[in-house]
């Protein structure tokens, strides 16, 4: 059968793999499924450390892209190891502070709301600029969003509009790599997940659950059918698509008047 993503030997660095659960960790396995070398780059030696047994002797590198000057870094140790022309490249970190617990969004501090602007969104135009002399010419860069930038839940605070600055740098990159190449940018837009990192987000649990009643399915969203979106993407065949989103949400974003939904929000309170 012919190669139909046609990812088979390209090399494609996936960044934020944590654990199994992530969804990098989706993404780069499904590359690595289809023949496709991966180069992983991971926050800190501690990070590397931990996913030794996971990550074997694949190439891993380190990267904290809080620190200024560390896409560069990156992109020159991944350049020096032999490992170009990148045809892909997956952005999916984030970060926001909620050590001291939730917050009224009125009361986003300055320092969290800055540090996680820093790491979740600004950091996709610094790996983008140090990359640029890396990238292959039809290369394909893919960010992890969210399925909807208009809701506005209270337990995910600040995150809502620095997914939104995120989401903006993706269709501002698309634009300016143009004038001189075929690079794209594009997001999927997923819908809630079951991974280590949403466990972090105040009263997740009850979201995610709330979301999978909202699916038409009436089953929650897996992390593979974000990856396997993520895949396309990267790919070839995903040629004609630059500076979008791609909602994968299970039809979540569509079925806000479910019955069965609004017959339990509408039933009796018990005294």
């Amino acid at each position: 059968m012919a190669d139909f993503l046609n990812v088979s030997g390209k090399v494609f660095v996936v960044m934020g793999v944590a654990n199994r659960k992530s969804v990098a960790w989706a993404i780069a396995s499904a590359l690595e499924e289809q023949g496709a070398k991966v180069i992983y780059s991971v926050r800190s030696e501690t990070r590397k450390a931990s996913l030794a047994t996971l990550l074997g002797d694949r190439p891993t590198f380190v990267c904290d892209v809080e620190r200024e000057g560390a896409s560069t870094a990156l992109a020159a140790a991944i350049a020096a190891a032999g490992h170009g022309p990148v045809h892909g490249l997956v952005h999916s970190i984030a970060f926001a502070n909620y050590a001291q617990g939730f917050k009224p969004f009125h009361q986003t501090l300055r320092g969290d709301f800055l540090q996680a602007t820093s790491i979740s969104a600004f950091s996709l135009v610094e790996l983008a600029e140090a990359f640029r002399p890396l990238f292959a010419p039809n290369a394909s860069v893919v960010s992890i969003g969210i399925s909807s930038l208009l809701v506005t839940p209270d337990n995910y605070g600040y995150m809502g509009p620095i997914k939104a600055a995120l989401e903006s740098c993706s269709r501002f990159l698309a634009k300016s790599f143009s004038a001189f190449s075929e690079v794209r940018f594009n997001v999927v837009g997923s819908g809630p997940l079951k991974t280590s990192a949403s466990a972090g987000i105040p009263g997740y649990l009850e979201s995610y659950l709330y979301a999978e009643k909202l699916t038409f399915r009436k089953r929650a969203l897996a992390t593979a059918e974000v990856a396997n979106a993520a895949l396309f993407l990267l790919s070839e065949r995903s040629s004609g698509m630059n500076g979008t989103t791609v909602v994968v949400d299970a039809g979540l974003g569509s079925n806000e008047f479910d019955a069965e939904v609004i017959r339990l929000a509408m039933r009796p309170k018990q005294s």
